[in-house]
């Protein structure tokens, strides 16, 4: 039986890739940070129901004790490094925290991978966000970088120890620029899920409007599931190296909201505004993935369209606020 370390396991991308492993008959460990909210920390692991089947370890990815007590004692096969402080707006808030943890905590696992256990292969979370005000039309694994946000900077320079760790020590590191994915996991911070929700409401009587920042910005968008597969596939390689993961088609937030709200039978334009307060500092206005390689190494493709992933992701939140009115009124 294989064994998988997943920072970020009780996120979007670690719960479908504990789920994924499991299936695949991994014994799967998360790193996870102590909580006082423990309950709610753990919700995507329990909405997939994997979260009796993981092991949870304490730890933080800015502790390297932790990290070293835990790959001793685990003795993982591959680690996933998908922990960070992945909210783009956030980061220009919280610049040094974003920092901290999504850059150097990601060289932190890097450093305790090679002291305690080298042999594991070692998977990052690399961003689309990295190539910021684009360089090209349609980005791919040479396409120069040109970060836009804290977190996009935090991000670039992950990906750059990534590839500094194989080349230097040896380790079979490869990351992943994934451009955006979603899922009902989403949090609902970010605006695919914001939007899903914010059509929920709307159809249920519990909002009337939806505020939003761009509409003109346009992203490349898949499933987090399928995203996932990509990250084991990587490391089934025998040569590590970087893979573009995307879609290659890219749609506006204008039209992410026509999908979402004509899914629930609804006009978007007679519910959403666009408001200057929820607009980026430095915005990112494309970006469009090319997946070429991972599709020509890796036999890798998305599976999901656009049009049902907005359509699985509204019915959960529809479900969602169904089962929270039924439990108010009982």
């Amino acid at each position: 039986m294989p064994t998988a370390l997943i920072t970020g396991i009780t996120g979007q991308d670690g719960a479908y890739l504990a789920a994924l492993l499991l299936d695949k008959g991994y014994r799967v460990v998360g790193l996870a940070r102590r909580s006082a909210s423990a309950d709610r920390v753990d919700e995507r692991l329990r909405w997939l129901g994997v979260l009796d089947r993981v092991e949870l370890a304490d730890g933080d990815l800015l502790d390297v004790s932790s990290l070293i007590r835990i790959i001793q004692d685990v003795g993982p096969d591959e680690v996933y490094n998908l922990a960070a402080q992945s909210f783009v707006a956030a980061s220009w808030q919280q610049p040094l925290l974003t920092g901290s943890v999504t850059g150097l905590g990601a060289v932190n696992l890097f450093e305790a991978v090679r002291l305690a256990h080298p042999q594991a292969r070692l998977y990052q979370a690399s961003s689309s966000e990295m190539f910021g005000l684009i360089q090209q039309p349609v980005q791919n694994e040479k396409t120069p970088f040109y970060p836009r946000s804290p977190y996009a900077a935090a991000k670039l320079y992950a990906h750059w120890m990534t590839v500094n760790y194989r080349e230097s020590f040896g380790l079979h590191a490869s990351s992943g620029i994934l451009f955006n994915h979603e899922s009902p996991l989403r949090g609902i911070e970010f605006v695919t899920r914001k939007v899903t929700d914010g059509v929920a409401r709307i159809k249920l009587g519990l909002a009337d409007s939806l505020a939003l920042g761009n509409l003109d910005a346009t992203r490349d968008w898949g499933h987090a599931r399928d995203y996932v597969r990509a990250m084991w596939l990587m490391l089934q390689q025998e040569v590590a190296d970087d893979y573009v993961i995307a879609t290659g088609r890219t749609t506006s937030i204008r039209e992410l909201c026509r999908i979402a709200f004509a899914h629930a039978g609804l006009d978007y334009a007679a519910h959403v505004t666009s408001s200057a307060s929820l607009m980026r500092p430095a915005e990112v206005d494309v970006l469009l993935g090319d997946p070429g390689k991972a599709k020509r190494v890796l036999g890798w493709q998305a599976t999901t369209s656009l049009e049902d992933m907005i359509g699985e992701m509204v019915d959960a939140d529809l479900a969602r606020h169904r089962a929270r009115h039924l439990a108010l009124r009982t």
